[in-house]
């Protein structure tokens, strides 16, 4: 019995040796009252002993799997705990080494493990929850960008747990931002297609609606507040209809320009009233602008079309009922403006032969009419060619008309009184005489001119059918034999004032004799005012000697043919200028004199 229980209370703690040898004194006095045999009672103590040894080894075997579920939830618990980790990429965690974990509880790690665990679990939530919004905003996107709809892949989001570190879900938002991105700049594109069919529309008077409805519905209303598709497909849509609208305008636009073309020719041919042609007044902004510029709403409608070609039907129907007024109106405008080059127009189409034509029904009137029209564009094109000239022939002739003025001027005895206006006349005097001096070099310059013109186009340089050459020479010539004439006057005045000196010296001086009113002008000179055959001054003045049969006449005097009398006038005796009487004597007296008759007194 010792021998039995010394072990097993040799492994209690003294409280429980004492307790279970009471126990078993107590056991032993029982027995001994019952008079159990020491048999029996070493068979008891050993069963109580077996009792007791299966006892301690069913709580060694509890004890046993306890510590192995523990280790095994420590172990789950730091899986998850580096599964977590790893997932959301955290790097912070240390794990224990195995001197550590001898020296520590398994509840003590399994209490340490625990919190670090949810609190992953509870950031692997959020940041799942993150990244599902921000997938279905990419999703969404993506989906209005390619216009099909696209639905959550659970194997993706499976694989997605795996990794929802900052780096994945930083990468998610950069392609989200890039989308929203992307997605504000189609929005921004389809609004400004939308803005410019809606113009184009204006512009052609087409129903925006139904049109904008055709590419999408959802682009009747495009706000922020409404969604509109901004797909590839729409966008190409609303590029293809700009373009279709677009080549519809410039179809319109040349449609309506060569209508406008029409229109003001048969405005201007038939000379229509203001009141009609303000109807189309918008014709005529299209005419002068580009197509990005015509902006106006129904500016180019098929109704503005249909009314503009309706007017150009009545016109030309108006047109043929006064197809004689016009042949004759335009061949008016053919005669002004080659009277005004002094060139002869085609005289297959004077009024007189064009009524006869048109009247017979030999040839259309518009035929006429058009042939008339190139006449004037030909004239036209010719006034261009002559126009350097021409600006020459009209100074030239400016200075002449100022030749005359001032030769006139000269002829006036009272050109120097104090009269009202007087100055004005001196200062003008002087700025003829300038001029007058300029006369040779224009004409020189003139004449080379004209030849260079024949040169290049092999062609004389006509002036009333007479060639400018031609009468630029006979032009000189005539000058200069006035230049002559004039010199052969002085030189006879000198010798007339010789001979009066001389007889002056052999009679005596007498008083001059009064001029006689009544004196003709035999020999073809000018006479003045009071009848007296004007003198020469001593004082000459260059630009008052200029005959008047030089001078070419004025501008409608050379629309007479001025120049076909200028030959036939350069042979006419010459005009010279009077001077003031105390400075000069009768030419009438001196040949008197010379004669031998005897003064008057």
């Amino acid at each position: 019995m010792q021998v039995l229980g010394s072990p097993l209370r040799s492994s209690w703690d003294p409280k429980m040796n004492t307790c279970c040898g009471s126990l078993l004194t107590e056991l032993q006095h029982v027995w001994d009252e019952i008079g159990e045999s020491e048999v029996d009672k070493d068979r008891m103590l050993m069963e109580l002993e077996r009792e007791c040894l299966d006892v301690y080894r069913r709580k060694v075997d509890e004890a046993s799997n306890a510590k192995a579920r523990l280790h095994q939830s420590v172990v789950a618990k730091e899986a998850e705990l580096a599964t977590l980790m790893a997932a959301l990429g955290e790097l912070g965690f240390h794990s224990p080494s195995q001197a550590e974990k001898r020296s520590t509880s398994l509840k003590k790690q399994l209490a340490s493990i625990l919190p670090r665990v949810e609190g992953l679990r509870i950031k692997k939530e959020e940041r799942m929850k993150q990244f599902a919004d921000v997938r279905a905003q990419i999703e969404k996107i993506s989906g209005e960008i390619s216009g099909y709809s696209q639905t959550n892949d659970v194997n993706n989001l499976i694989t997605e747990e795996h990794d929802l570190s900052l780096r994945k879900l930083n990468e998610y938002q950069t392609r989200l931002h890039s989308l929203q991105k992307e997605k504000s700049d189609r929005l921004q594109k389809v609004l400004e297609y939308v803005n410019e069919v809606h113009c184009l529309c204006g512009v052609l008077g087409l129903d925006f609606g139904k049109t904008i409805s055709e590419v999408h519905p959802s682009l009747q209303q495009v706000a922020p507040e409404h969604s509109a598709n901004i797909s590839n497909n729409t966008l190409e849509c609303l590029e293809q209809t700009i373009q279709k609208l677009k080549s519809e305008r410039r179809t319109r636009m040349q449609k309506l320009k060569e209508i406008g073309v029409s229109l003001f020719e048969l405005w201007n041919l038939m000379d229509s009233p203001e009141e009609q042609r303000r109807r189309f007044k918008s014709i005529t902004f299209v005419l002068k602008s580009s197509e990005s510029e015509v902006k106006e709403s129904g500016a180019l409608s098929q109704e503005i079309i249909e009314q503009a070609t309706a007017e150009v039907e009545r016109l030309i129907e108006l047109k043929a009922s006064r197809m004689k007024e016009l042949v004759l109106k335009k061949r008016l405008e053919l005669e002004e403006i080659c009277r005004k080059l002094h060139i002869i127009p085609d005289m297959s189409t004077t009024p007189e032969k064009s009524i006869a034509l048109i009247d017979s029904g030999l040839v259309d009137p518009s035929e006429l009419l058009a042939n008339i029209e190139a006449q004037i564009s030909k004239a036209k094109d010719e006034a261009i060619n002559r126009k350097e000239i021409m600006e020459k022939i009209d100074r030239w002739l400016a200075a002449c008309e100022e030749e005359r003025w001032l030769e006139d001027y000269n002829l006036d005895e009272n050109r120097y009184s104090a009269g009202r206006g007087a100055h004005l006349s001196l200062k003008r005097a002087e700025r003829a005489r300038v001029t007058v001096n300029k006369i040779p070099a224009m004409v020189d310059n003139l004449m080379s001119k004209a030849r260079a013109w024949e040169n290049e186009r092999k062609m004389p340089f006509l002036y009333d059918e007479v060639r400018l050459v031609s009468l630029l020479e006979d032009y000189k010539i005539t000058r200069q034999q006035k230049e002559e004439e004039k010199k052969r006057f002085r030189d006879q005045k000198k010798l007339q004032d010789l001979l009066l000196t001389e007889k002056e010296l052999i009679y005596g001086s007498k008083p001059s004799p009064k001029r006689s009113n009544s004196f003709r002008n035999t020999n073809g000179y000018r006479a003045n005012g009071d009848g007296s055959m004007p003198t020469t001054p001593r004082r000459y003045s260059a630009g008052s000697a200029t005959p008047g049969s030089v001078t070419p006449r004025s501008r409608s005097g050379r629309q007479n043919g001025h120049f076909k009398e200028m030959r036939r006038l350069s042979t006419a005796p010459l005009n010279f200028v009077s001077i003031n009487k105390e400075d000069t004597m009768s030419y009438a007296s001196v040949c008197g004199s010379e004669l031998g008759s005897p003064p008057r007194d």
